[in-house]
């Protein structure tokens, strides 16, 4: 591919070299990681053959310098296996992930904004741009729904893993009787679609809606009439985007969301599954979680389709998911289970 970009005409059109240049980058972020791994194990069987070699105290130090190149390889390793199983169709896209409050009230409410406020937190860990999309304030406290669009390399591949329902134990900081409640969130994630996927929507199709933007206030706060709301008659998918101060930006984004949920929808309609992004999620009540945070009567976040848990409910609260996301890949997404189901019949 990099002879391609010294070939006549190659230039000819700016859209497409960047498309190609893009690709050809992503190729190498996957294959140079794996190469230099590589090399590196070369490098290994080398230290292995000093260590057999050497006698005393050098025998000593050179072991002692093969134990740490050794135990940092384990953990490089391990990044390169997870990124292994990142082969979907959409796994290296933008991600749009949407929090919604569930049963609860203001519980509910609360506890959005402490999973708006954790993958946040989850996004920088891992380098992703976060452009909030849209954010709707709770009645008393909270948030009831927010969407936002995560960037950056594989974004959709790792933020699928927390597609489904989210269970909070805790005692209510609401409650003056100061008893323990439980609240339920519903997280959905879609991959951002591309130029690559073509979507048509007829304008018919679509009312528009736009009227004056909320927020937590401050100011970031816009006092114009920028905010979009559009709806798809068809299907009666809604989609709302406030981020921006321009009524044009807006729209363009949440056209953007519209396309990638419309997509969606006629792919599980084509799969007869309805699985793949939803099955998982079902209601956002009792029954359908995923994972439990549970703060009271004591610590412990549990993944129930992997068994993963921890005690360190804060560092969890505080973005650190990749054990969870981890452990999801490795047990395999849904994708991969069906095609055993099917090899097995």
């Amino acid at each position: 591919m990099d002879g391609q970009m010294g070939a006549p005409g190659f230039w000819d059109s700016n859209d497409r070299a960047q498309r190609h240049i893009a690709k050809l980058n992503q190729l190498k972020r996957a294959v140079l990681p794996v190469v230099a791994f590589q090399r590196r194990v070369e490098d290994v069987a080398v230290m292995v053959e000093l260590v057999e070699a050497a006698a005393g105290v050098e025998r000593e130090q050179y072991a002692a310098e093969l134990d740490t190149t050794v135990a940092a390889m384990v953990a490089e390793l391990d990044q390169l296996e997870i990124a292994s199983f990142l082969t979907g169709q959409f796994d290296k896209n933008n991600a749009i992930l949407s929090i919604q409050s569930g049963a609860g009230g203001t519980e509910s409410n609360d506890w959005a904004d402490l999973l708006f406020r954790m993958y946040n937190r989850w996004a920088e860990r891992r380098g992703f741009t976060v452009e909030v999309q849209d954010v709707q304030v709770g009645d008393q406290a909270g948030i009831s729904k927010a969407t936002l669009l995560l960037k950056g390399e594989n974004a959709y591949g790792y933020a699928k893993a927390e597609r489904g329902v989210h269970r909070l134990v805790r005692i209510s900081p609401f409650d003056s009787n100061k008893r323990r409640h439980t609240s339920f969130c519903a997280i959905d994630v879609i991959a951002e679609i591309t130029e690559e996927i073509a979507i048509e929507i007829p304008e018919a199709e679509i009312r528009t809606d736009v009227y004056r933007s909320s927020g937590k206030g401050g100011q970031g706060v816009n006092t114009t009439d920028s905010a979009v709301r559009l709806t798809h008659l068809p299907s009666g998918i809604v989609v709302v985007c406030q981020n921006e101060r321009s009524q044009i930006k807006n729209k363009a984004a949440a056209l953007n969301v519209l396309k990638a949920r419309l997509y969606e929808k006629k792919q599980d309609e084509q799969r007869a599954e309805m699985d793949r992004f939803y099955g998982e999620k079902g209601e956002i009540g009792w029954g359908s979680q995923i994972r439990s945070y549970v703060l009271q009567p004591y610590q412990m976040v549990k993944d129930l389709r992997t068994g993963m848990s921890t005690s360190d409910t804060q560092g969890v609260l505080d973005g650190d998911l990749d054990r969870f996301v981890n452990a999801w890949l490795r047990a395999g997404c849904p994708r991969h289970r069906n095609k055993e189901i099917q090899m097995e019949e």
